[in-house]
């Protein structure tokens, strides 16, 4: 642990110098993260020369460096373990350099070491591939922390409930792998608290197929839910679209995200909705309207408008979906507008 008391210390001249001879925005440094500089102990040359060996040439080094100026605190031996680990899931150094440039903090986190190591070991033998592993390691580096064992324990709890659910054996592996594919933080919770959410659902009469179905379209974020946020959610859709209990399970098999989402979150979506004119009966014949923010409603509907469609009078199928999937539909609507009527038999203008 490094001391981030600032008031009665001083740079260490080595420390700075060092840098400056890289070529390193001191700067900048001192700025975000003065208190590397303050610390009595630093390996800027060794770090600076691991960094080179693997490929990076002087203007990547002084970049890594201002990005994570910590780095400078670890030994070259810290270094070098991370180094071994990290090649486990690289195809070779390039690849491993190119993922230190960009995401040099969660290279420089050396916590945990053999945790990090045991749960990628565990990766590889559950069938993840190792690019996948990789996004992992510098998108969410926090789930190689834990001990192996609740890594472990967490993927139980998912095959187990899989296959009470009515999932296939032939089907779990794939199942299990997108799903940490598409959210790795799921390891993140305890065994526990997927077991409980997985049982509210039951509860509130969901059938296990369906409950399975929601798993997959809600990517496993299901599980940074509680029962109590779920229950609040589903309270206030019934209440908006005056529904029954069917029919409002009807609803979050159509947009999970009525699930998902915050009851506050929900109320700002509605409102801003309602704002552009758009009815309630509306958002209740497409729900998933709800998963996009107020501000891409806003944006959408004002380019749709521009084309002269009405959202009051129209459906709100035409604002759902991706950017992609919106500008697709954007430009059928456009291109059926600007299409001329074909006279056959106006004259043919022919330019020289």
């Amino acid at each position: 642990s490094y001391t981030t008391d600032t008031q009665s210390r001083e740079e260490n001249k080595k420390t700075v110098e060092s840098l400056h001879g890289l070529s390193v925005d001191v700067t900048k440094i001192r700025r975000l993260k003065e208190w590397v500089l303050l610390q009595d102990v630093a390996y800027v040359k060794e770090i600076a020369g691991i960094l080179q060996e693997m490929g990076a040439d002087k203007t990547a080094v002084a970049n890594i460096l201002e990005r994570c100026p910590e780095a400078i605190l670890h030994t070259p031996a810290e270094i070098n373990s991370q180094r071994a680990l990290w090649q486990l899931v690289c195809q070779n150094e390039k690849q491993l350099i190119k993922l230190v440039e960009q995401f040099p903090e969660s290279f420089f986190t050396i916590d945990c070491h053999e945790n990090q190591k045991a749960n990628i070991l565990f990766f590889q033998e559950l069938g993840l591939k190792n690019h996948i592993i990789t996004r992992f390691l510098t998108s969410a580096p926090s789930i190689f922390y834990n001990p192996v064992e609740k890594t472990k324990n967490v993927i139980e709890t998912l095959q187990r409930n899989y296959l009470n659910l009515g999932g296939s054996d032939a089907n779990m592996k794939i199942w299990i792998l997108k799903l940490l594919s598409q959210n790795p933080f799921i390891l993140l919770n305890t065994s526990s608290a997927i077991q409980e959410n997985l049982e509210f659902l039951q509860k509130t009469d969901f059938t296990d197929h369906e409950v399975l179905q929601l798993l997959s379209k809600l990517k496993g974020f299901i599980f940074q839910l509680t029962p109590t946020t779920m229950r609040k959610s589903m309270l206030f859709s019934q209440n908006v679209f005056k529904c029954s209990d069917q029919e409002l399970k009807e609803l979050v098999l159509k947009c999970p995200a009525l699930l998902y989402y915050s009851v506050p979150v929900l109320e700002e979506r509605l409102e801003g909705l309602l704002r552009e004119g758009v009815s309630v009966a509306q958002i209740r014949e497409t729900p998933m309207v709800l998963e996009l923010t107020p501000q891409i409603v806003q944006y959408r509907i004002k380019k749709l408008s521009a084309l002269g469609y009405d959202i009051k009078s129209g459906t709100l199928e035409s604002l759902n979906g991706t950017k992609k999937d919106f500008e697709v539909n954007y430009g059928k609507i456009q291109s059926k507008k600007e299409r001329p009527i074909f006279n056959p038999v106006a004259p043919i203008n022919i330019e020289d």
